[in-house]
């Protein structure tokens, strides 16, 4: 079901290996650029498109990601650029210049699939970074913290103050 995801993930240089109970996913430090367009199953998911434009961002080169099922699916870019990403949207598709690193910053989520590419972001990403607005991210991605600290990540979900 997901054959799309993993040819995009090893053409980024990602190494993706079946197990039994699914499948271990290794990272390289040369992210390769690869172009993505989403598309209706079994073509890529439009619900990974900012994940995986998150990892492209750290490519080394420049990638496409267009986007065919939702062509305005794309409140992530201004926030990635805000962490130094290099993203340039034109229409549906978003060009991404890929760079040595990601600086942490305050983000805003604006909906569940960006809410977890941010949050990939910031574990990414050089510094501090505060992801605002995580209750998107509560509909899909129970615990989200807690299962990525388990795998190395060190994220903390702390309270919002009062206005």
């Amino acid at each position: 079901d997901l054959m799309a995801v993993i040819d995009s993930l090893r053409s980024a240089s990602v190494t993706v290996e079946p197990t039994e109970d699914g499948c271990v996913v290794a990272g390289t430090p040369h992210i390769k650029p690869t172009d993505i367009t989403t598309q209706p199953f079994p073509g890529f998911p439009t619900d990974l498109q900012a994940q995986l434009m998150t990892l492209l961002a750290l490519a080394e080169g420049n990638s496409v990601v267009i986007e065919k099922i939702f062509p305005d699916r794309f409140m992530h870019v201004a926030e990635l650029n805000r962490m130094a990403a290099d993203l340039r949207k034109e229409g549906s598709a978003v060009i991404v210049a890929g760079v040595k690193k990601l600086i942490a910053a305050p983000v805003m989520a604006s909906d569940l699939r960006a809410s977890a590419a941010l949050v990939l972001a910031g574990m990414a990403a050089e510094g501090t970074t505060i992801v605002n607005r995580v209750y998107h991210i509560d509909r899909g991605y129970e615990r989200i913290e807690e299962r990525l600290n388990q795998v190395g990540a060190n994220i903390q979900r702390i309270d919002a103050p009062a206005p």
